[in-house]
This record gives C-alpha cells, structure tokens and sequence, in this order.
C-alpha cells in the first residue's frame, strides 16, 4: 500500500460525473477549473459521485485495460473512498498533494453446473448467495486444504479492505484497515456450523467454494455487481496484475472513519 505520486500530470486530467443531479451540477461548475482531456488521453481523472459510482469508474478502467489513478470528490452519501468536495478552488493543487493508495482486486473463476467458466474482478466482494428457499450448502477450502467441509446458510463472502465496509459489515463480517493486506471471509446468515462468525485470511490466500447439492440447492456468484447463477466451483484469489491507484488529500480521515465505524451502536 502507498507509494508516491510524482507520476500524476494535473495538465492531463479527466473528469467523470455520476448520473445524479448533485453530481452532474457539480461537474458543470467545475468545467472551468482546467482544460479537461478525454478518459484515454489522460494520467489521472477526477470521480464525482459516490462509492457505487467510484467502483463502477473503477470497473469500467479495469474492463478497458486503461487503469489510472482515481480522485474522489464525494457527491453521495457515505463517501468511503471519497474526498471531500469543496468546488473548483484550490482543486487541482490537492490533486497534485494527493497522496497515492494501491488497491488490487479480487480474480473470480467460476465454473457453473454446464461446465462452462466466468471469471470477473471484485473491488469490494465476491458473494455466494442461494438462489432459492434452499439452504446453500458450501465447502469451503484456504489454499488447497479443506477448512469448512459444509456451510450452511444464505451463502458467504470474501471481501476485500476497501469491501469490508459494505457487505461484509452487513454480514458482521470485520473491518479491515486498507493496508491491513487481509481479506474477510464472513458467512452469510450462517445456521451449519453454529458458532462460525468467519475467518480473516492473508491476501495472499486461494479460496475455493465448491456448491454442494447444486441441482437441489442452486448457488449464484457476484463479483460486485456481476452475476453468474447455477455455479458449482468458485476460486478467488489477489489479481496481483491489476493494481489501482486511489488519490486522497494528506490527512485524509479514511482510517478514522474505519475504527470509528467498528464503535457504532
């Protein structure tokens, strides 16, 4: 996690509005404040929107292979990965004080009951979910050794640190600092085994789920917001090759909001 950020050119910036009204006013007032380029001529580019927002700018750079580092201003409601919006003023200088986070996301194979093979990438999760009033019954394996022989319940997640704090913390999954280089593996409304509350897992860890009964008790994937149905094996694991930058201002009160989020009652 971390680094430097002498690589972002602040002449070279492109901007991308989430559909909001919020959102789309604050892009248009913020038009005058440089010569804003196109998505592909630029070295970094400037998210107006929420955390949804943020992860479906992320996809789309990841989907296209043109991967850049990403500053939020936040026009949503949580704004996890977000920094504050203060207008034009003095925006381009905290873009280039902006201090660099490295996020890798999750790679997802999934074989499905005909044999056929997805794979997708997850900023936030990889989710199990039953597809039916059936019970999923899922064996769970950490780097080739079988841990959970049988889970049973609504399904299970891996999630990533930036993810912890979405579904994962819905699940009552933990939450993991950003440079914590740990991953949440959180059951989902668990009923076999019992006392079962989930595990936290060094990124570097390959989990496998295999579905058990799949035709009885049919299993769907998402990957954030991709979906397959019907699968039989799910392998997860660090895409190591697919790092992403996150831009924040110094003093950025991300992990402040991280702990201050596990005291909520």
């Amino acid at each position: 996690m971390g680094g430097n950020n002498d690589s972002v050119d602040t002449q070279r910036l492109a901007l991308l509005a989430s559909p909001t009204v919020r959102a789309r006013e604050a892009e248009e007032a913020l038009r005058g404040c440089t010569d804003w380029v196109p998505l592909e001529e630029a070295s970094a580019v400037v998210v107006l929107g929420g955390d949804g927002f943020m992860l479906d700018s992320l996809h789309q750079m990841l989907d296209s292979g043109h991967i850049l580092p990403a500053y939020g201003l936040n026009l949503g409601t949580v704004g996890f990965l977000m920094n504050r919006h203060r207008g034009c003023d003095g925006l381009i200088k905290r873009i280039s004080k902006a201090k660099p986070l490295t996020v890798c996301p999750l790679r997802m194979e999934a074989v499905d009951q005909d044999g056929s093979t997805h794979t997708s990438c997850a900023i936030n999760e990889v989710s199990l979910l039953r597809e039916t009033r059936q019970t999923a019954k899922i064996e769970i394996s950490v780097n080739g050794k079988v841990r959970i022989p049988e889970l049973a319940g609504d399904g299970v997640l891996l999630a990533t640190p930036v993810g912890s704090t979405a579904y994962n913390l819905s699940a009552h999954g933990p939450i993991l600092p950003l440079d914590s280089q740990m991953l949440a593996l959180t059951p989902i409304s668990p009923f076999r085994p019992r006392r079962w509350r989930g595990a936290i897992l060094p990124d570097r860890s390959q989990v496998c789920f295999r579905i058990r009964e799949p035709a009885k008790r049919p299993v769907a994937v998402v990957a954030d917001q991709k979906e397959y149905r019907d699968v039989a094996e799910v392998r997860v694991e660090i895409a190591r090759d697919m790092e992403m930058t996150l831009l924040f201002d110094p003093g950025h009160a991300l992990d402040e909001r991280i702990v201050a989020e596990q005291f909520v009652v």
